[in-house]
């Protein structure tokens, strides 16, 4: 099973087209070792050839242009994206699927209820592409294992997650159960699994042992600390209000470093979705050198990620 991060920064990526923060500034100038970034998205195969696309990405046609390996070309129109399926219905996870409106069949798109009903309603894309290719949707249900063909190795189990729904949804200011889910991605030939959650604002005893069970865990490395946009001037919003869990301590509730040092020795640790302000993205920071000390890896576009299984 082949895990490929097409995508590791949060919205906007990096640099941001309108940001002018440290890390922005000096990845347009390429200065400082801070590597650009794309919004993002992960893919996951089980030959090389056949992908499922997990998020799709405002910078899609720029991840497949950069992976020539999700271009099997088969035939005259073709293309390895299998199918899609979105961890929630927000705008950097979703407005992709319009780049894929040149395709030559329905496209398969794996979502649950609440995120299927928004981008049927409120952010129409679902009726949109019903004009060009259409879609044809497969609901998620939060704790139901389901496979996705052709891989027919691998199995994914969605499980609910508290985090926000998207400003524009009716479901922003009274959440319901599938408005973000994180996956467990399970190799079954040989019972190793990936846990990925580029959104998490708090773990829950269901997303720890989905976590400790893993080899590997792709987690929301969003913001260093929870006042990071306000302390920037950027925003009046906390990184818990966005549905973020922060690498930091907030007022006494352990951070997403913390968490992670919970899990097996064994355990390969990622952060990933990461903001264009987070100091982690400067190789020279103290937060960059803190999150290597423990043992935790920082995303970057073009990442292949195998899983191992422990004797």
């Amino acid at each position: 099973m082949l895990i490929k991060v097409l995508g590791s920064g949060a919205g906007g990526g990096l640099p941001q087209w309108n940001c002018n923060c440290a890390n922005c500034s000096r990845a347009r100038a390429f200065t400082g070792g801070i590597t650009p970034r794309t919004q993002s998205s992960i893919a996951v195969s089980e030959n090389g050839v056949d992908w499922v696309l997990i998020n799709a990405s405002p910078d899609l046609l720029a991840q497949l242009r950069a992976h020539p390996e999700l271009q099997p070309a088969r035939s005259l129109r073709d293309s390895g994206i299998a199918a899609v399926m979105l961890c929630d219905a927000q705008i950097d996870h979703v407005t992709g699927l319009l780049m894929l409106r040149e395709r030559t069949s329905k496209l398969p798109l794996y979502a649950t209820r609440p995120v299927l009903g928004d981008l049927s309603s409120t952010f129409p894309l679902i009726p949109l592409l019903g004009h060009y290719c259409g879609v044809e949707q497969h609901p998620i249900v939060p704790g139901e294992s389901f496979r996705i063909a052709p891989l027919a190795g691998v199995r994914f189990t969605a499980i609910a997650i508290e985090s926000a729904a998207p400003p524009y949804s009716p479901h922003r200011h009274a959440p319901v159960a599938g408005d973000n889910i994180a996956l467990l991605i399970e190799n079954i030939e040989t019972g190793a699994r990936a846990f990925y959650a580029p959104g998490l604002a708090q773990a829950s005893d269901a997303i720890m042992a989905a976590m400790k069970s893993a080899q590997l865990v792709l987690v929301d490395g969003t913001f260093w600390t929870d006042s990071e946009m306000i302390e920037l001037g950027l925003s009046s919003k906390r990184a818990t209000d966005m549905g973020h869990l922060a690498q930091c301590a907030t007022n006494g509730t352990p951070g997403m470093i913390a968490l992670l040092d919970t899990l097996p020795s064994t355990t390969r640790k990622v952060l990933i979705h990461i903001n264009n302000t987070n100091p982690i993205l400067d190789p020279a920071s103290d937060a960059h050198a803190i999150v290597r000390e423990h043992g935790i890896e920082i995303a970057e576009d073009g990442m292949q990620l195998s899983l191992q299984v422990q004797p």
